[in-house]
């Protein structure tokens, strides 16, 4: 029996051996802005979830304004993998968005090239304290506001005034539930990523 075609390896857990340099990026925000559902539109393999059903207790903390319907949150991590040549390999962790993991959240900036930060149009200013993690850890990021139903929509100008983003930080719009919605956010992010470092140039 002949050995399965290199293009059926990405459907596996398996690397394809050809690949020589893995990268990884960060998926963060703050609670329920869709992290989880971002990594798993991209991941080629089946995403690895730390999520639990939320809690009475889990609710006395964590800000549930504009989430009525979510019942489960991440309590550690989300994992997938995106293989984009066959030398070249995305690792995507999608961090807990709650005050209370802040420190499980900075140890996962060890060792990342960037990271994307999802936002929120009805709870934008929680943004804030994400970013400022991520300056703070001189990692740089690119923003993608998530689509939600009956979420206000507003010019991304006006989303980048509000932010305080500085003119190079890319800000484009995201569908996490979409995966070529995802995918353009993803390209924004690494297209800004080689522009500053050259590092994946080359892969």
């Amino acid at each position: 029996m002949g050995s399965a075609p290199a293009s059926d390896a990405t459907s596996d857990v398996y690397l394809l051996p050809t690949v020589k340099t893995a990268v990884k990026l960060l998926v963060v925000g703050h609670f329920a802005v869709g992290k989880t559902t971002f990594v798993g539109s991209l991941s080629e393999i089946r995403p690895l979830r730390t999520e639990e059903v939320m809690t009475r207790a889990g609710a006395a903390v964590d800000d549930l304004a504009g989430t009525r319907d979510k019942t489960t949150t991440t309590v550690a991590l989300d994992f997938g993998r995106l293989t984009l040549s066959d030398r070249l390999v995305l690792y995507m962790f999608g961090t807990p968005g709650q005050q209370r993991f802040a420190e499980l959240w900075q140890d996962m900036t060890r060792g990342a090239l960037g990271a994307l930060v999802l936002a929120d149009t009805r709870r934008i200013d929680q943004s804030f304290e994400v970013m400022g993690v991520l300056e703070e850890l001189g990692l740089p990021y690119a923003v993608a506001v998530n689509h939600f139903d009956g979420a206000p929509v507003f010019e991304l100008d006006e989303v980048r005034e509000a932010l305080d983003l500085l003119p190079e930080t890319p800000l484009v719009r995201c569908d996490a539930r979409d995966q070529e919605s995802s995918t353009r956010a993803l390209i924004a992010l690494v297209e800004y990523l080689i522009g500053r470092t050259g590092e994946l140039e080359h892969a």
